[in-house]
């Protein structure tokens, strides 16, 4: 809403000093011109701050634009008001954390009426182009046909023109009037384009070059404030997505590592590690296939229907057969398809390393195969026992499992000294992968173990049976649970788990602490390749206790 208001003193009763003033002898003064030096201290300081004290400024800034553009006897003052509007500008629009509402707002209440008679903002979307355009006109029964004529793609301007407003033609007679001027300025911050901006204002030839700065000034506000409110949406979905720290498992030195790529804050590899209940703790290292809002959907329902399951008793495989039934209902594809910009939903796959662990309290004697062992769990001696798929791994006899090396794992580890009655220490931890690279276990003495058996990614065939392996993780031995991100980290044609490399990296983590392991990976898996990773990269570390 535009008013004038009265920069000087209220008139008092009585003649008007434009049309005299009584004089000392009781005659009418001459009415005369006020000039500067009749204006005191107070009525300066009335004009500085009273954003309306520029009538000029105001008539630009108000839908009477063409008597402003007509006046061009004082530019300063001009300028005076667009610091004012370009205030209000980035008031309004600094605290918006929707980055479609920073379009509307700035269609709808800043450029018009304020600047312009209609105008359209394309917001760029990640690895889809722009968007639909929003649009606004003055007159509400406009705007439809001004959708038509303005079209779904945004202006193509020159590569010279990033941030500066430039003359564009205009669209239509019908939708625009009848004819006038218009500008493009492009959405820039950052040296990265976010959106393009067309205003239209009918009745001229031309716009004035101060309101071209001021739709300049406007457009850089306006991609600040759409990158702020983006950037806040991943941080929520993060939130969301990923815990807000790892559970702290009874004799057990945990550490994550997760970089996403391309500097977002959200990717999708999602990771967990939560308390299951009578003393089972569990942990999860997923990736989506895909990325943005339909990735988003799959992770964010992966991660509740985990928990749930596993608080309410379910073991391992029954986790991953539920999970899979339920990434292959009609309704994730739906609620995928509805988010994504094109065509069915196509990232409900899923690859999941899953796993429990069981912490062994104290003295534990063993008089015979416990329940765990009968249904192919661990034998009293930390040695791994494979049934089901993973069978086909462990080719060796029970306790002879084979490092990445080739080096046999003999029975019973005298560094340990668990004898046939002894108490049990360290964690018994039991583990599937469906589609993940599988988990590395360090030993002690520094021979490397892969463990669990590769199986079908969830979301693929609904009568999936997912198979588990259970074995002890023994004091002072590490198991390293990584993304494909780790272990297809390329240099030219190369990948860094080409020839066990990950392996070979682990190997030399003997004695190092579950942070120091993942940090000196992480660090390896950098140093492999001169570019930056392209994928995202996430590990879990666990290690047992000495």
């Amino acid at each position: 809403m535009w008013f004038r208001w009265p920069v000087g003193p209220a008139p008092a009763e009585g003649p008007t000093p434009t049309t005299g003033s009584a004089s000392p002898e009781g005659g009418a003064a001459p009415a005369r011109e006020a000039g500067p030096g009749d204006r005191d201290a107070g009525d300066r300081d009335l004009d500085d701050r009273t954003p309306g004290a520029d009538l000029r400024t105001a008539n630009v800034l108000a839908p009477a634009l063409c008597e402003a553009a007509q006046d061009r006897s004082a530019p300063e003052l001009l300028s005076h008001g667009g610091l004012s509007f370009l205030a209000e500008a980035s008031n309004l629009l600094a605290g918006q954390f929707d980055a479609d509402k920073v379009a509307l707002l700035a269609a709808g209440q800043l450029l018009v009426p304020r600047l312009a008679d209609w105008c359209a903002v394309w917001l760029e979307t990640p690895d889809a182009g722009p968007a639909a355009p929003w649009v606004w006109h003055a007159s509400e029964s406009e705007m439809a046909e001004l959708r038509c004529q303005v079209g779904e793609r945004p202006p193509t301007l020159p590569a010279t023109a990033r941030g500066r407003a430039v003359p564009w033609p205009w669209p239509g007679d019908r939708a625009a009037g009848a004819g006038g001027a218009a500008l493009a300025c492009g959405l820039v911050t950052g040296g990265r384009s976010v959106g393009t901006l067309l205003i239209g204002r009918s009745g001229l030839s031309q716009l004035p070059d101060e309101v071209a700065r001021l739709f300049e000034g406007l457009a850089r506000r306006v991609a600040l404030a759409v990158v702020a409110a983006r950037q806040y949406t991943r941080e929520v979905l993060q939130r969301g997505l990923l815990p807000s720290g790892l559970a702290a498992i009874p004799g057990m030195d945990t550490a994550v590592v997760y970089e996403p790529a391309g500097g977002t804050c959200a990717g999708g590899d999602f990771y967990d590690v939560f308390p299951a209940g009578d003393g089972r703790w569990c942990f999860a290292l997923g990736d989506v296939c895909g990325n943005g809002p339909e990735a988003a959907v799959v992770t964010g329902l992966a991660r509740p229907v985990l928990r749930l399951l596993a608080r309410g008793g379910y073991g391992v495989t029954e986790v991953l057969d539920r999970l899979n039934r339920t990434l292959g209902e009609k309704a994730v594809e739906a609620a995928a398809s509805a988010i994504a910009a094109e065509g069915p939903g196509k990232s409900r796959f899923l690859s999941l390393l899953y796993g429990e662990l069981v912490p062994y309290d104290g003295p534990a004697p063993y008089d015979g195969p416990d329940e765990s062992v009968a249904q192919g769990g661990s034998a009293p001696h930390g040695e791994p026992v494979s049934h089901g798929a993973s069978a086909s791994h462990d080719a060796s006899a029970p306790g002879e499992g084979r490092t990445a090396y080739g080096e046999p794992r003999g029975g019973g580890s005298g560094a340990t000294g668990q004898g046939a009655r002894g108490a049990r220490r360290g964690v018994r931890c039991t583990l599937a992968s469906a589609g993940h690279p599988l988990p590395l276990l360090l030993r002690a003495d520094g021979g490397v173990l892969a463990r669990a058996a590769p199986q079908l990614l969830l979301g693929v065939l609904d009568g999936v049976r997912y198979e588990s392996e259970t074995f002890d993780l023994l004091p002072g031995e590490t198991l390293l649970c990584a993304t494909d991100g780790v272990t297809e980290r390329r240099s030219d044609h190369a990948q860094f788990d080409d020839d066990d490399g990950l392996a070979r990296a682990l190997a030399t983590c003997v004695g190092l602490s579950a942070q120091e392991v993942a940090q000196h990976v992480r660090t390896a898996v950098h140093a492999f390749g001169a570019a930056p990773p392209n994928d995202d990269l996430a590990m879990l570390v666990f290690k047992a206790a000495p």
